[in-house]
Parts: C-alpha cells; sequence; structure tokens
C-alpha cells in the first residue's frame, strides 16, 4: 500500500514550486497554480490581489497634496463661475 502511495506523489513532488517568500524568509514551498509562478496563497487564484480600484491605496497620504490642490481649483472654479452668475443677473 505505501509503494502505492509513493507512485502517485511523484507528479505532485515534481511540481514547480511557488516563488514566493514566507514570512521567516524561505521559499514557500506549495505547488505552484499551472501556468503560473504562485500558489494559490500567494496570488495564483483567480481574482486574488487587491480589488480594482481599491481605495486603501490612497489613505497613507502621498496622493493628499495633488487631491487638496485639485479641490482648491475646482473651488475656485466654481466661485468663479457664480460671480459670473451674479453679475448676469
Amino acid at each position: 500500500m505505501s509503494s502505492n502511495h509513493l507512485r502517485n506523489t511523484d507528479p505532485m513532488r515534481a511540481s514547480a514550486r511557488c516563488g514566493a517568500r514566507t514570512r521567516n524568509g524561505g521559499p514557500c514551498r506549495a505547488p505552484a497554480v499551472r501556468c503560473k509562478t504562485r500558489c494559490r496563497m500567494h496570488g495564483g487564484a483567480r481574482r486574488s490581489g487587491a480589488p480594482q480600484g481599491n481605495g486603501n491605496a490612497r489613505k497613507h497620504g502621498l496622493f493628499a497634496r495633488d487631491a487638496i490642490a485639485e479641490q482648491q481649483q475646482v473651488r475656485l472654479l466654481l466661485g468663479e463661475a457664480q460671480k459670473l452668475l451674479r453679475e448676469l443677473k
């Protein structure tokens, strides 16, 4: 029975391994997903990773300066439009 088990595990043992690093710095020992370089836990699965348009990526403040400048421009433009409308009446 054990020899049958060893014979059936050869394809699994010969498969490509995940290229990710674990928390302790060693390589991940899980098999990679077919046609990918990562296992299912490290991004090889379908629809894995951050969602498209992830709003959390902008919370660190790197884009805050640009957003504030854009808001100021919009406020100025709206103020000028309101002033023009008041003049036209």
